[in-house]
């Protein structure tokens, strides 16, 4: 946030008038006494210009060994041959 506001040119007080946030507990935020919220976190960044985007953190290396467990039980699952699917022979209808 202290960046965000920095790169933004802007006082603690411009951005408390922004937001509606005291500047005391925008002051507590950027020293790390206090912790904001999700939307007082968004609306302190989209005051200063930014957007606040949540992304899913992706563990690959998790995700690879839950893959090679899905393959390994289904490559231990019974095999049987399908029947053959008949489809239906269709008449042309170009004359």
């Amino acid at each position: 946030m202290l960046q965000a506001r920095r790169e933004a040119g802007l006082s603690q007080a411009d951005l408390a008038r922004k937001t509606g946030i005291p500047r005391s507990v925008l002051s507590a935020y950027e020293r790390g006494r206090r912790q904001p919220g999700a939307d007082a976190l968004a609306s302190i960044l989209a005051a200063a210009g930014f957007e606040l985007r949540l992304c899913p953190r992706i563990d690959q290396e998790r995700n690879g060994r839950v893959l090679a467990q899905v393959l390994d039980l289904a490559g231990r699952l019974p095999w049987r041959p399908r029947p053959t699917l008949a489809y239906p022979l269709f008449k042309s209808r170009v004359k």
